[in-house]
């Protein structure tokens, strides 16, 4: 499971890609957006540690999404900017920036950048655990909103299905039989609940796995029942 989560919002693909390559192996699970709108829609749905936010995009641009972000949230924030003027510096760390990097940038300056406000904000006590949220390897559930999510993009499950993960995914690593699945989510004995509870399973793998017959995340365990792998 990753420590730390950051959102990259860029419009540049490659800006995108070749960041989330560099931060990665540094145990840091990476969120991408292309522009503020997406940035900010990620953001309710996903807790994220600290925000790389470039300042020119279409639709919502860097200025405009770090004045909302900075409406709730207090997240480190590093600007990106083609430009390298002070007055862009200045606006940026004068709106709510933390810090401000131009492009083209070192990978290593990056790197040691986005560690060094990371263990700022978890180490002086602005960082506070979302408590609600349930995240493993990406698949994020949210107790308090109903939400789920995988790599920040929000899954619409049922009311069943959502009971079903989050029986399995508050006690990760434990194997559910068929019928203790149906007992806890249905709330009634589960003498027929086979077909039912296998339906459902089918079901959210279909919305939360890239590839359903090889789960990532909702595993079968033969002859036993189901579980969501540590």
């Amino acid at each position: 499971m990753f420590k730390y989560h950051v959102l990259v919002v860029d419009d540049e693909t490659e800006i995108r890609d070749a960041i989330e390559i560099y931060l990665t192996s540094e145990d840091i699970q990476i969120f991408k957006a292309k522009n503020g709108r997406e940035a900010l829609s990620i953001l309710d749905t996903t807790e994220i540690h600290l925000v790389i936010l470039d300042i020119m995009m279409p639709k919502m641009d860097g200025i405009s999404a770090t004045f909302k972000i900075r409406e709730s949230r207090n997240i480190p924030i590093i600007m990106l900017s083609a430009k390298s003027e002070d007055t862009d510096k200045i606006l940026g760390l004068n709106i709510g920036a933390d810090d401000y990097m131009t492009k083209p940038f070192n990978p290593l300056e990056l790197i040691a950048r986005t560690k060094s406000q990371l263990r700022r904000y978890t180490n002086l006590g602005n960082y506070r655990p979302n408590e609600d949220e349930i995240d493993v390897r990406g698949l994020t559930l949210n107790k308090k909103t109903k939400m789920v999510s995988v790599d920040g993009v929000e899954v619409r499950l049922t009311a069943t299905e959502y009971k079903i993960l989050e029986l399995l995914i508050e006690n990760k690593g434990r194997v559910f039989s068929i019928h203790e699945i149906y007992e806890r989510v249905w709330k009634e004995p589960g003498y027929h609940a086979e077909n039912t509870v296998a339906v459902h399973v089918r079901r959210i793998r279909e919305k939360i796995e890239i590839n359903p017959k090889e789960p990532k995340y909702l595993k079968v365990v033969w002859g036993i029942g189901y579980k969501i792998d540590k």
